[in-house]
């Protein structure tokens, strides 16, 4: 046999497209040719594999070699196609059954020693393999809840689900991917046993993990923060109907110690949320790991992030940090700090929950429904306003300061609101000012987005201009209001929405069955930091 095809995949954003790993030998002067648009690592991988099968014994074909990976027009990247290429030459020459390599899918990276190295996205190189074969399980959340919460499969792997070969640190992740049986490799030798059917060292498909809870990080509790009621109110409101939030006050204030705390009051993912999630962030360059399953992402990048970090670049197109912190929280702290024009570029994601990359000769469509928390000083000193006296900057200075935020950013953000400056006596009396724990806030969160889920479908914040006017449409009084405030502040058609549906959500916290002049006059109160005359 002179012709091998080996089934792999490459690293996408989560989506992991089919690759298909063709090698041929053929008589001529000895070579070794990759050809299918492969980037330097992958080209690299000749030495690699060449050194693997000599060191693991095997014999190197002093032949002519051709690798082509297809499709040809879609950019390859990383060593994980070493695995393949090796096992499609030796396949090639006879040294393991071409049968053997049937529908199953290779991945991994080799060292000079045969070991297989670890490498990311392997968690969305599993959710690719189930939906190839069709198993539907992997997004309708079929698997059923253990006594610890962590998802457990329907039943036993079997010999009808498909079969992904992985290096053995890498599997493990892989592993929590319904319908799929997954195997963990720890260098060539064994796996090329298992698939030449030889009793001793057979593989076996990995169970799920047992997810250790203690070596997660403890979740920050609002129970740590002191005073602030009324940004501890406006955070359970965002929670509650995931509108986007900016908080503004001096430093020291809480701001970002309650954006920490943002995570611990939203609702438990769901099995499609965090399949969705945890691919995502599996071919990303930090990587997953089991210790992040379900666990809602939490981005904080630094104000000196380009806009390729923040919402995606590079060629071929690479997710942002706002793809990252998807179906999560994306804090940004000292907003004003960031360039404008990469603040800028957040404005349509923010509306969309998605974001295109364009390039020449290709285009990537990545997910981008996160919920945006920001945090900024009212002037550079961030002291104006204090009753002690210590700001010394002039009105236009603080105005400038102001000015690097746009109207059109401030107005996607749903909720803005002042925090003081704490007082000595809220300090000292620490021990005595414990506010709700994020258990208690979270319960009435989770209730109010069941009331969302059972009558839109959605959170508040998805909400379309037609589906606000069915459901968050307020009574007399309230509607009154919301007219006087809007004709006094100038409010744009988007602003008005947004506080129909900031009050929407106030109600569904409290229960009620629409919104009200309270429930309205509250909304308005989380717009005012930039919208007083």
């Amino acid at each position: 046999m002179s012709l091998a095809v080996v089934r792999s995949r490459a690293p996408a954003a989560g989506r992991a497209p089919e690759v298909t790993v063709e090698v041929h030998l053929a008589n001529g002067l000895p070579s070794f040719s990759i050809v299918g648009l492969p980037d330097l690592e992958v080209r690299e991988s000749r030495e690699r594999v060449r050194a693997a099968l000599q060191n693991c014994g095997f014999d190197f074909p002093v032949r002519r070699i051709t690798v082509n990976l297809a499709p040809a027009d879609l950019p390859k990247e990383s060593g994980r196609f070493d695995l393949p290429i090796a096992l499609g030459i030796l396949a090639a020459s006879g040294q393991i059954p071409e049968s053997s390599l049937g529908e199953r899918e290779f991945a991994g990276e080799l060292s000079l020693t045969g070991a297989l190295r670890p490498m990311r996205g392997a968690f969305a190189m599993a959710c690719g393999t189930a939906r190839r074969h069709g198993s539907e399980q992997v997004w309708s959340g079929t698997r059923e809840r253990g006594h610890d919460g962590d998802a457990q499969p329907d039943e036993p792997p079997g010999d009808h689900a498909p079969e992904l070969y992985l290096p053995l640190e890498s599997a493990y992740e892989a592993a929590l991917v319904p319908g799929v049986d997954v195997y963990g490799a720890a260098d060539l030798p064994s796996l090329c046993g298992h698939l030449a059917g030889s009793s001793d060292g057979r593989l076996e498909p990995l169970a799920v993990p047992k997810i250790d809870r203690s070596a997660m990080a403890v979740a920050p509790d609002m129970a740590d923060v002191i005073g602030q009621p009324g940004a501890r109110r406006a955070l359970e409101v965002a929670a509650a109907g995931g509108h986007h939030m900016l908080m503004v006050g001096p430093p020291g204030a809480g701001k970002s110690m309650l954006a920490a705390r943002l995570p611990s009051l939203l609702p438990p993912m769901s099995d499609e949320e965090a399949l969705t999630s945890a691919a995502l962030l599996s071919a990303s360059v930090l990587g997953f790991s089991p210790a992040q399953w379900r666990q809602r992402p939490f981005r904080a990048p630094h104000h000196s992030t380009s806009a390729a970090a923040l919402v995606g670049g590079r060629n071929p197109p690479q997710p942002g940090e706002i793809t990252l912190a998807h179906l999560g929280v994306l804090f940004l702290d000292e907003l004003p700090e960031f360039d404008r024009h990469v603040l800028e570029t957040l404005r349509e994601p923010l509306e969309a929950g998605r974001i295109t990359i364009s390039r020449a000769a290709l285009q990537a469509d990545f997910p981008a429904a996160c919920q945006l928390v920001a945090a900024m000083n009212p002037c550079p000193c961030g002291w104006r306003g204090d009753p002690a006296g210590r700001c010394r900057c002039t009105p236009e200075i603080a105005a400038r300061y102001l000015r690097k935020l746009s109207g059109p950013l401030l107005d996607r953000i749903d909720i803005q609101i002042e925090l003081p400056a704490l007082t000595a006596t809220e300090l000292s009396s620490r021990a005595t000012a414990q506010g709700e724990p994020s258990a208690t806030v979270a319960r009435r969160v989770a209730a109010a987005r069941k009331r969302q889920q059972a009558r839109q479908g959605k959170m508040n914040r998805e909400l379309s201009g037609r589906e606000v006017d069915e459901v968050c449409r307020p009574d007399a009084s309230g509607e009154l209001l919301l007219r006087e405030a809007s004709e006094r502040f100038g409010w744009s058609a988007r602003a008005y929405y947004r506080v129909l549906k900031v009050a929407r959500s106030i109600a569904d916290l409290a229960g009620d069955e629409a919104p009200n002049a309270a429930h309205v006059a509250e909304a308005i109160q989380y717009r005012r930091v930039f919208g007083t005359p």
